[in-house]
């Protein structure tokens, strides 16, 4: 469906803060996403980026249901992976690992195969498999001396696959193989390998000001986010890369700031 020009700007201002909050500050992403979806629930790209919106602040049922909106508007199979990713967040491995077993993995595109792949291994796991999530893991793909997006995290969860089962010289191997491929830094392979290895690090960077102000969404960004939702919505946005589910921690109190000690009189 098509929308009046003004209220198509609107969504793409919030669908635009979706994206660009999505990984930084996901709660704040999450309130974007609710106010485009008020605004425009039958347009596919706004219940995709509410599902990503839900899917990273760890509300996998709500996700989950986003995601299937946008998928019978669309009739693609893009989002099957994450799919199946949130019922591993419901507390569903099995089903996650049937997901993987139905004929749209077929249609997935090579790196929806290998988001597939790491969602039934994680299934796996969870299911107390440890030495199955290994062998799901093992692929051509992985075998490749090739570099692509998704090497760096397969090449990653193999190597923690590996751990798991007390691998740990095949473990190390391929931990430096997922570091060595890991080009935008979106692994802490590194990390991984220096706790092998024994060493700490200590980290002596000042954090950045947390009360920084949330920017504008751009004005470029902006207009191109209106052409996609003036638009029937037939092609679904691009789905960023998503990690395991990780339910998000309560929040605790800061510690008492203790009392200053009196001067000492000395005269």
């Amino acid at each position: 469906m098509s929308l009046p020009k003004g209220l198509a700007e609107e969504v793409a201002r919030n669908l635009v803060m979706v994206a660009n909050l999505l990984d930084e500050d996901p709660e704040q992403a999450y309130a974007y996403s609710r106010i485009a979806l008020r605004l425009a629930s039958r347009v596919a790209a706004v219940r995709e980026a509410a599902g990503f919106a839900a899917y990273g602040t760890g509300k996998y049922t709500e996700a989950l249901a986003e995601f299937r909106a946008a998928r019978r508007m669309t009739g693609s199979v893009e989002l099957w992976p994450v799919m199946a990713d949130c019922e591993r967040g419901m507390g569903r491995p099995e089903r996650a690992l049937a997901m993987a077993g139905e004929p749209e993995v077929q249609k997935l595109d090579k790196a929806g195969q290998v988001e597939m792949r790491l969602v039934a291994a994680g299934a796996r796991k969870d299911m107390g498999q440890a030495d199955a999530a290994v062998v799901t893991l093992q692929s051509p793909e992985l075998a490749s001396n090739s570099i692509q997006p998704w090497t760096a995290r397969l090449r990653y969860a193999y190597a923690d696959a590996l751990l798991a089962v007390g691998r740990e010289d095949e473990a190390r191997e391929w931990f430096a193989k997922a570091l060595e491929a890991d080009q935008g830094g979106m692994t802490d392979a590194s990390d991984r390998l220096a706790e092998l290895d024994g060493v700490e690090f200590t980290d002596a960077l000042v954090e950045a000001d947390e009360d920084e102000e949330t920017p504008a969404a751009d004005t470029a960004e902006v207009a191109e986010a209106t052409d996609v939702v003036e638009q029937t919505a037939e092609t679904p946005a691009a789905a960023p890369q998503f990690v395991e589910p990780v339910m998000p921690e309560e929040p605790t109190e800061a510690p008492e700031p203790a009392a200053e000690k009196p001067a000492e009189d000395k005269s």
